[in-house]
């Protein structure tokens, strides 16, 4: 079985970190296919099913991913890991920007937040059940979407996530 992550060719850091990641959990070779736009890390192993075995057929938001036992143990040592890596495949930290109207006119103001987008709602548990055990504060702000906004939680995470590079 082959495992293929594609990634943004903007964020060379996180294509070289899937590559380590992919030598340190099964100890294969890595090969690298240039796209237009991404690069797809690759390597190959029967024993991908048993490292992911939320992987099946169909789309991901239309059956059911939970972690195995043994993964939530992981996550529960050591859930930045975890919340890193959503993040920089699903998520974002950005600039939100406000305008309040106050008596003496509009006043704008700006703060970082981090979003985090999956249609899965299991895959969107498993990251909010992560931030949980950090005592991170999150919002649903829509369906498919988490926010962490909070200065604090903000600043939680920016101690490990860090920017895409």
């Amino acid at each position: 079985m082959a495992l293929r992550i594609y990634c943004t060719t903007a964020y060379p850091q996180i294509i070289d970190e899937v590559a380590a990641a992919h030598t340190q959990v099964m100890g294969t070779k890595v090969h690298f296919r240039t796209l237009i736009g991404c690069t797809a890390v690759c390597s190959t192993t029967v024993h991908w099913k048993c490292a992911l075995p939320q992987h099946g057929p169909g789309m991901k938001h239309t059956r059911k991913i939970e972690l195995a036992d043994w993964q939530r143990d992981l996550v529960e040592r050591n859930p930045q890991g975890l919340i890193r890596g959503l993040i920089h495949s699903d998520g974002c930290r950005a600039t939100n920007n406000v305008k309040r109207m106050l008596p003496g006119g509009p006043r704008w103001y700006s703060y970082p937040r981090y979003f985090f987008s999956n249609t899965s709602t299991d895959i969107q548990g498993i990251f909010t059940d992560a931030l949980d055990l950090l005592g991170i504060a999150w919002k649903q702000n829509r369906w498919n979407s988490i926010s962490v906004a909070r200065r604090e939680a903000v600043a939680a995470l920016d101690e490990f996530v860090g920017p895409k590079a």
